[in-house]
């Protein structure tokens, strides 16, 4: 069901009351459409999860990709880290995790830090900032995790991605998250099977990781 946060933004939760996790997943650049309404779908028909997806560009989702690219600098943390914890809320379950791909992969990793996740997986979401993104509003994300306290984090990063240098890897690495490389993956390899970077056995492997990382200690 696709409805709206108390802050306007839009959201779409899916899931059951007896769920056994929660999970609010951060779309890519092009944020909240029918390719993350449908992963929310099926990985709560097949995990028993409720999942939430939140809009990143709450008032602005008629942007184009290109104008996108060039604003992400207007953005601002703190109203994305909000309605990130609202769409938690929305689930109804605990624990909660939350995951974002590409940009929203960076907030993501930004969103370790808060107390309302218990864990956050990245795919392939920007370590460091592109120069033209980093405002008074939108920061470093690994300056926020030095910051710390971090919940575990899951970071899922191909090998000739542009957006992550194999030096940001190893940054992230070194603040504590397990960092899983793929070899010869570019940028955006899970998530849209129609991206020409796509690979269907690294997504597959992917996704393997992530169910047992939020999967319970007994479970």
């Amino acid at each position: 069901m696709t409805s709206t946060l108390p802050s306007g933004t839009p959201v779409h939760v899916a899931g059951t009351v007896d769920a056994t996790r929660g999970l609010v997943i951060v779309p890519d650049i092009m944020g909240l459409r029918p390719l993350f309404t449908a992963l929310a779908d099926s990985l709560a028909a097949e995990h028993g999860w409720s999942v939430a997806v939140v809009e990143p560009w709450s008032g602005q989702e008629g942007l184009d990709l290109d104008a996108r690219l060039a604003s992400v600098g207007s953005l601002a943390d703190e109203r994305v880290a909000d309605d990130i914890a609202a769409a938690a809320d929305e689930l109804s379950v605990e624990p909660v995790a939350v995951a974002g791909f590409c940009m929203g992969g960076m907030f993501a990793l930004k969103a370790a830090t808060s107390d309302r996740f218990d864990r956050a997986v990245s795919f392939y979401g920007m370590v460091r900032l592109p120069e033209h993104w980093h405002t008074a509003t939108v920061a470093e994300p690994l300056a926020v995790l030095a910051a710390g306290p971090v919940a575990p984090i899951l970071s899922l990063v191909g090998t000739t991605d542009p957006w992550i240098p194999a030096a940001d890897a190893d940054a992230l690495e070194g603040l504590g998250a397990e960092v899983v490389r793929y070899e010869g993956a570019d940028h955006g390899f899970v998530h849209d099977p129609l991206r020409p970077t796509h690979r269907a056995d690294d997504a597959a492997d992917a996704w393997r990781r992530v169910r047992e990382f939020l999967s319970p200690p007994n479970g």
